[in-house]
């Protein structure tokens, strides 16, 4: 496991893209279809847009409709964390990086099996690390 990493806002704003603070340190949301991906179908893995620390596979990445990248399991249960968020006035559970604290999405419970659960994550919260070749 990835030490922990702690940064004033000031820090992120200088490492981070607009979008990115937003979403991460912000607990923004990109509009639905416009994150860069949403389409993607390359083999590989997506990281933290604020720390690197490595977040989905490619593996478990899914077709939700909904306008989000969205998956159906984090690649460990370490590279997560999950806590309850009543910001909109109905009870979600919002998901986190474990190593920075970016906000990073919501999971919900009608995703695809073996999970039954949609991790639908900002396309401003990852970076996606393309699978080399064997």
């Amino acid at each position: 496991m990835n030490p922990k990493i702690k940064k004033s806002n000031g820090e992120w704003r200088r490492i981070l893209t607009s979008e990115e603070f937003h979403v991460l340190r912000e607990k923004g949301t990109e509009r639905p279809f416009t994150g860069k991906y949403v389409n993607c179908k390359k083999e590989g893995t997506y990281v933290c847009a604020g720390c690197g620390n490595e977040l989905f596979s490619s593996d478990t990445k899914f077709d939700s409709g909904t306008g989000w990248p969205s998956f159906w399991a984090p690649i460990s249960n370490d590279s997560v964390k999950m806590e309850p968020d009543n910001s909109l006035g109905i009870l979600r559970t919002e998901v986190l990086c474990s190593r920075c604290g970016g906000h990073l999405g919501h999971v919900f419970d009608d995703g695809p099996k073996p999970t039954g659960r949609r991790f639908c994550i900002n396309s401003a919260a990852l970076h996606f690390k393309k699978k080399e070749s064997a």
